[in-house]
């Protein structure tokens, strides 16, 4: 079979267990990170031993990193990485973009798009933390999906500097705010959206409560379908209390798909 190349960006908690569970693991037969990017300058130290270590090489610019032969850029890194390399990546590679909050940018979305249609390229969002995209995908599809609502619950520390003994609702509001006012806790907001009514329809509201360890979405719908709730609750990363568990395998299952003959819930 033919093996699946992939150029990583981003080497934080993601892209370690990427580097980790491909590369070592071999949890995705046929498939391997050939290529991992890092431009800033504390990187030109770093990343050459990072990439020994797993088997991958280094590159230190984008225009290189394209004209390697990965068949695939996956980025895990920030917002700003996402549109700052996007544009550039879709024109040539397919993309498989983690930091889906980028896409509240109605005009960087539409840009993007476009470039892929262009291009003949194709970008992949995974579903992260939660759940039930297929049916809130379907119900907007079907007809009227009228509300979608979406309360993330995570633990205190995760969300605020302050000390808190009491639960305390540290944001409500339309889903293109949400991630605006924490970029690194509401990327599921933005992939719940993109499926359903938007950025502007879809309400959010997220708790820091300090009597809890998981990180905790509950989505709400209804329309012409009938009523959709749900609640997932992940265990948080053990390096990265802001990120769930399930979001590194989300990866995993969205890369095992682009090469799967038969597809699953999609």
């Amino acid at each position: 079979m033919i093996l699946i190349k992939i150029g990583l960006i981003g080497k934080g908690n993601l892209g370690t267990y990427l580097l980790q569970t491909i590369n070592i693991e071999q949890l995705l037969p046929n498939t391997k990170i050939t290529a991992i990017l890092d431009e800033r300058e504390k990187a030109r130290n770093e990343l050459p031993s990072l990439a020994a270590e797993y088997g991958c090489k280094a590159f230190h610019d984008i225009h290189s990193f394209l004209q390697s032969d990965i068949d695939i850029v996956v980025e895990c890194s920030t917002i700003e990485s996402a549109k700052t390399y996007a544009l550039e990546t879709i024109k040539q590679k397919d993309l498989l973009l983690i930091s889906i909050g980028a896409f509240a940018d109605s005009s960087f979305g539409s840009l993007v798009e476009q470039a892929a249609k262009a291009s003949g390229r194709r970008i992949y969002l995974p579903s992260g933390a939660i759940g039930g995209l297929d049916v809130i995908k379907a119900a907007k599809l079907d007809g009227r999906l009228d509300s979608v609502t979406l309360t993330t619950r995570k633990p205190a520390h995760s969300l605020t500097a302050d000390r808190i003994t009491a639960e305390q609702i540290v944001f409500e509001g339309a889903a293109r705010h949400a991630i605006q006012q924490f970029p690194k806790n509401a990327n599921v907001a933005i992939v719940l959206s993109l499926a359903g009514i938007g950025v502007e329809k879809t309400h959010v509201r997220i708790i820091a409560d300090p009597n809890v360890t998981q990180n905790i979405h509950h989505i709400q719908a209804s329309g012409a379908f009938g009523e959709f709730d749900m609640t997932i609750k992940n265990n948080p990363s053990p390096n990265n209390p802001k990120t769930s568990h399930i979001t590194g395998a989300s990866i995993l299952a969205a890369l095992a798909d682009i090469d799967s003959a038969v597809v699953v819930g999609s």
